[in-house]
């Protein structure tokens, strides 16, 4: 590595994570002004009284000081603020299905791709059924609760409408299908939505990522690419909303028409769905021969044939009367094909992550993909419940805001509210069980760790520290396994309602809590998701209280579901190359990519980039941090394609160790990146982790830095609460501080300069008691 000049200075380009900060909070100062970037990613610096751009504190290295400018990279905008932003919280379980493609494990051979094609086959089938199923409804509610039952039945249910509308039945129609339509114009609208269509510069990396793949290199991140066939198949989910909807006044797909108009309308809509979801599975096959026969125009003219259907439906139905068998068994074959899919999805993805195995059974356990890389599975099943949850909970607010018990909602939601019931009490159960009996129990068994005596100097902050530790330490080994518990849970309950719908068993009068429970709990589902979108809406800072979930599942790009915001990731990580790279023509900077919580993800995706992307001199004046960044327990764990424990290591290596982790015990949702297998032996801290030759081995015993943190490899552990320091100029924050304020900790500028090459992690840190230690100490090594 080069010897830092006197004309030397750094860089610190920090990216936020989950929790929307202000420039200020993010930088750490008491005014920011925007200096690059655009509407939806603002680069921001420092800025003195008169809104001037003003330099960052001095970095502390080579036993003087050197000048630091301070960077922020603002992307909260593109997740929340607004109404329409807000309104995205509602498609949460059309996010999961992309999740779910994230978590598929990518084994190699032809039999591991044959199996992971058809696993993503399955999953966009599957995005399409919950489509329909959101369409249908709110079908159910516009056109049969409102529009037929209480417009056209008892006087009492709205007595105040004209009694002109509750005569008309080509009224009631229009008024029941116009809703969904205009939903439906709405969801077209959030899919089409991208960055470069909202007047925001995009800079996507696919020529690099193409060249790669023809060279066989993967970087980490590489897996996250916007879907190629995004376009068609949000063409081929609008056709399925409009012609579900022209299903509708028809009695849904099982029941023929008597009427001759009717019945061709309703073979046609019935005849293109099918072609519809025949597309979709088989998109990566058709894509090609669907984009020459399905041109833009003729796009178009497919939803406009759509429309038609649903006016010839509304014209030609006969009048809804009493009867709503139709749309009761509509409503069931979608749940039912629900279930069926993600059956044949759930089996086929056995093989596929036992095929997989052979390429991480040799990683320590905490390493391996969460359920051996079933994940997906219960992920798929969590979208479907949540979906159905909402629909059906949604529908019986409704009714009750009506105050009109006497309308009927379709059978089927009698088990959708025992099922919610069931698992609202699971829950309960679970979370006592988690927090009243295992945490506790882990307290006394473990007593405070050594890790903690090493740590924390005083009795009483040892005491408060490990009950800290043992909390966040089963929150991040056991979290997940206790979401897929309740899942499958739930599965094992619904398979027993299907069996008692299908024998039409009666329902035991012990089991009609689990009904109370379910209604209560689907009425605050749909009451709370709409009142905080409400809330996000009118108060832009107030939509962070969708933050950590939106944030995380919006990460994905459109693959199996296209209707959800565009990813951030796809922009936000382009972005952070593109000025890395400015900066890093400039021969006398270093820079440091900083992120905290999910914004060390980002940086350490845009990290791996610029390795590839940037001269050999370029890269040794580069550097990266992760701050509480879930990366290795979660991340890792969950998407094993996104980041590969080789990948990692490599460019642990290509940073030659200028890759720094602070983390601390006490964060549930952070943890250590580059080391694992921690334990103390002899009174010092040692473990296994990355190395700087790009490898993966034991590593030396921690070295102490500064407020007690102890450096292991590329990861900072650091004590909390933080200990005082009242010879550093810097300010303190008392108490547990768990996720938040990683800036307070003195390790932080320690970081910053082993990041940025000026110092060595295997050098103790230096005391600051005002003595100037000799500079020539801290220098790089030379090869």
């Amino acid at each position: 590595m080069s010897l830092p000049g006197q004309d030397a200075r750094v860089v610190e380009l920090r990216v936020p994570g989950l929790v929307g900060v202000t420039g200020e909070q993010l930088l750490d100062s008491v005014a920011t002004v925007t200096v690059a970037g655009d509407e939806a990613g603002e680069l921001v610096r420092p800025a003195d009284r008169l809104r001037r751009p003003a330099p960052g504190p001095v970095l502390q290295a080579l036993g003087r000081s050197l000048p630091r400018t301070l960077e922020g990279y603002l992307w909260g905008k593109m997740t929340s603020g607004g109404a329409v932003k807000a309104t995205w919280a509602l498609l949460f379980p059309f996010s999961l299905a992309n999740v779910a493609h994230g978590m598929l494990p990518a084994p190699a051979g032809r039999p591991g791709r044959a199996l992971v094609a058809v696993c993503q086959s399955l999953l966009r089938v599957i995005g399409l059924l919950l489509t329909a199923l959101l369409v249908t409804q709110l079908g159910v509610i516009s056109l049969d609760l409102l529009a037929t039952q209480c417009l056209g039945g008892s006087e009492e249910c709205l007595g105040w409408t004209p009694s002109r509308l509750r005569d008309s039945e080509q009224l009631r129609m229009a008024l029941g299908l116009l809703p969904p339509v205009l939903v439906v114009a709405a969801m077209h609208r959030v899919s089409v939505v991208s960055w470069r269509h909202a007047g925001v510069r995009t800079r996507p990396a696919a020529e690099t990522t193409s060249s790669r793949a023809r060279t066989g290199k993967r970087l980490a991140g590489d897996v996250l690419q916007p879907g190629p066939n995004a376009a068609l198949l949000r063409t081929l989910h609008t056709l399925t909303s409009l012609l579900c909807i022209a299903l509708l006044p028809l009695g849904g797909p099982f029941i023929p028409q008597a009427d001759t108009r009717a019945q061709v309308t309703w073979i046609v809509t019935l005849g293109l769905l099918v072609l519809v979801f025949v597309a979709v599975a088989a998109l990566d096959d058709v894509a090609t021969g669907l984009r020459r026969l399905l041109p833009r125009s003729a796009r178009t003219v497919g939803i406009a044939v759509a429309l038609a259907l649903i006016i010839a439906a509304g014209l030609t139905a006969a009048p809804r009367g009493a009867d709503r068998a139709g749309l009761d068994s509509m409503t069931e074959g979608i749940l039912g094909a629900l279930v069926l899919v993600w059956l044949v999805f759930a089996l086929t993805l056995i093989p596929l992550a036992l095929l997989a195995r052979r390429e991480w059974k040799h990683l320590p356990r905490r390493l391996r993909p969460w359920l051996g890389g079933w994940a997906a599975a219960p992920t798929v099943l969590l979208a479907g419940l949540i979906g159905a949850g909402f629909g059906a909970g949604l529908a019986i607010s409704i009714r009750e805001l009506l105050n009109a018990t006497s309308l009927a909602l379709p059978a089927s939601y009698q088990a959708i509210t025992m099922l919610w019931g069931a698992g609202t009490i699971i829950a309960a159960l679970l979370w006592i069980g988690f927090r009243l009996i295992a945490v506790p129990i882990r307290r006394r068994r473990r007593g405070i760790p050594p890790i903690v005596r090493l740590l924390q100097a005083d009795d009483e902050e040892q005491r408060e520290a490990a009950h800290a530790w043992a909390t966040a330490i089963l929150e991040r080994k056991h979290l997940h396994r206790l979401v897929a518990s309740l899942t499958l849970l739930l599965a094992a309950v619904a398979t027993v309602l299907i069996a008692r719908r299908i024998g039409g068993w009666e329902m035991p009068d012990e089991l009609r809590l689990l009904d109370d429970v379910g209604v209560l709990a689907l009425g605050v589902l749909a009451a709370g998701l709409l009142r905080v979108v409400y809330t996000a809406a009118r108060q832009a800072g107030r939509s962070r209280h969708l933050g950590a979930l939106a944030d995380l599942v919006y990460f994905w790009p459109r693959r199996a579901h296209p209707i959800v915001p565009p990813s951030y990731a796809l922009k936000v990580i382009p972005d952070l190359v593109d000025r890395a790279q400015q900066h890093l023509a400039e021969p006398n900077t270093r820079l440091v990519l900083a992120g905290y919580s999910h914004g060390g993800l980002l940086a350490l995706i845009a990290a791996a980039r610029l390795t590839e992307t940037c001269t050999p001199e370029q890269v040794e004046r580069l550097g990266l941090i992760t701050a509480g960044t879930p990366a290795q327990w979660g991340y890792q764990r969950a998407f094993p394609g996104l980041l590969p424990t080789g990948e990692l290591a490599e460019l642990f290596g290509r940073l030659q160790g200028r890759w720094r982790g602070l983390c601390r015990g006490t964060d549930p949702f952070g943890g250590g990146v580059t080391t694992w297998r921690h334990q103390v032996v002899g009174g010092k801290l040692l473990g296994i982790g990355y190395t700087a030759d790009g490898g993966i081995s034991p590593l030396p015993p921690a070295v102490p830095g500064v407020s007690s943190a102890l450096v292991i490899g590329g990861d900072h552990w650091l004590s909390d609460p933080v200990a005082q320091q009242p010879d550093v100029d810097r300010r303190w924050a008392p108490g547990i501080l768990r996720h938040s304020d990683y800036l307070v900790d003195p390790e932080w500028d320690r970081a910053v300069a082993i990041a940025a090459g000026l110092e060595q992690p295997q050098t103790p840190a230096p005391r600051r008691n005002g003595e100037q230690s000799s500079w020539l100490s801290d220098l790089p090594r030379i090869p």
